[in-house]
């Protein structure tokens, strides 16, 4: 029987992605739903080749401009455009397997349906556990859902760690993120208030969307991987270290109590825990070019907490510092970072004030230990305002 699917967040990177490793497996999967947030034109196409039954603009002019197209493509594709379309995708007894690659806070809602449905939950959406913490794990364990991460470096731990997860706080000593160090990692910090978007953007070893591409150079993304890393394998903050792997050949790294290390080592393609996640426990071809040892020069690392690399990545620190404090302070962290790289993003702020405004919200918005969805969205509408006024300070 073919694995039923909708990918939350088509038209982005991961959402492509996915169709990709699904379009090689057409005996496989079964593309059900799709859901984007402007660009019509892609969606079209999408809808075009895997002809789901449903797709969903968040746009409603935009929603409106690809029904039309539709129609006149003659595609039996419905338009949902309710409120809780989003929802209502991801826990629809059609679907099986729920890609969740929808950017930012905005996708938690849809996060939580599929978990509560039980559903086999693909999570390229760091903010449901980084925002939903516990409350997320709650709806993940009340309904029985299946959860697999998708982010390369929690992909890369997962594979690492034994099949049982009832062993893994006895045998784990500690997980080891890696990272690029993006754009700027030998750049002279006292020179980053002149990057300017673009700069920000060009990743040298990953194609992503803009605002990932922008918490990779500032080292946030990092910092939201450390949290996410805690819900998803059960460790202590102290538990997680992050190392810098210039090549992003070797994903993560998990580290035994004898002191051995399992990583993860694959080319930087998407593709490869994309494939993982939809197959698992199998494995199935990704598309990905194999890694080539005779043609690897090296593979060499270097420490976070040099002091450059403080001054370049002063945001890091701030993932302990939300796991140690009070429930709701890393969705406080992550709404002001969004607001923070949109004013970068629209030339409102410098680059080097991104943590400037994550380090005023954190100070002024005090954490009131969520535990359902509404509170999270109200903390969560807080820590946004607060962010803008603190940007607009800044932009002034």
């Amino acid at each position: 029987m073919k694995q039923r699917l909708a990918v939350l967040g088509s038209t982005g990177s991961i959402g492509t992605n996915t169709l990709d490793v699904v379009a090689r497996h057409p005996e496989r999967f079964e593309v059900v739903a799709l859901t984007a947030a402007t660009q019509v034109d892609l969606m079209l196409a999408q809808c075009e080749r895997f002809r789901p039954r449903v797709v969903v603009m968040a746009s409603a002019p935009h929603a409106a401009e690809l029904a039309r197209k539709i129609k006149e493509k003659g595609l039996d594709v419905g338009v949902d455009t309710s409120k809780d379309a989003l929802e209502k995708i991801a826990s629809n007894s059609a679907v099986d397997t729920v890609m969740a690659a929808i950017v930012g806070a905005a996708g938690l809602a849809p996060c939580l349906a599929a978990a509560r449905a039980g559903k086999r939950l693909l999570l390229a959406n760091k903010e449901a556990l980084v925002v939903g913490g516990e409350v997320f794990l709650r709806a993940v364990r009340e309904g029985g859902a299946t959860l697999l991460p998708i982010d390369s470096e929690h992909s890369a731990i997962f594979q690492s760690l034994p099949e049982d997860p009832a062993t893994w706080a006895a045998r784990i000593d500690k997980i080891i993120l890696t990272a690029s160090g993006g754009p700027f990692r030998t750049r002279d910090p006292a020179t980053l208030g002149e990057v300017s978007p673009e700069q920000a953007c060009a990743h040298p070893n990953w194609v992503m969307g803009r605002k990932i591409s922008v918490d990779s150079a500032t080292m946030m993304n990092k910092a939201l991987e450390v949290i996410e890393a805690r819900y998803l394998f059960g460790v202590a903050p102290d538990q997680l270290d992050v190392v810098l792997h210039p090549q992003s050949v070797i994903h993560s790294m998990v580290q035994y109590r004898d002191t051995s290390v399992v990583a993860q080592l694959g080319t930087p393609d998407m593709r490869v825990p994309i494939a993982y996640g939809l197959a698992w426990p199998e494995r199935i071809a990704s598309g990905a070019a194999a890694l080539d040892f005779h043609a690897l020069q090296d593979l060499t690392f270097e420490p976070i907490d040099s002091a450059a690399h403080r001054a370049r990545y002063p945001g890091l620190a701030l993932a302990w510092e939300s796991l140690r404090a009070a429930p709701g302070t890393c969705a406080v962290l992550n709404a002001a970072n969004e607001v923070a790289v949109a004013a970068f993003l629209e030339r409102r702020i410098r680059f080097d004030q991104i943590h400037q405004v994550n380090r005023a919200t954190l100070d002024s918005v005090p954490a009131d230990a969520p535990d359902n969805l509404e509170a999270l969205l109200a903390l969560d509408a807080r820590a946004r305002a607060t962010a803008v006024r603190a940007a607009d300070r800044l932009a002034g």
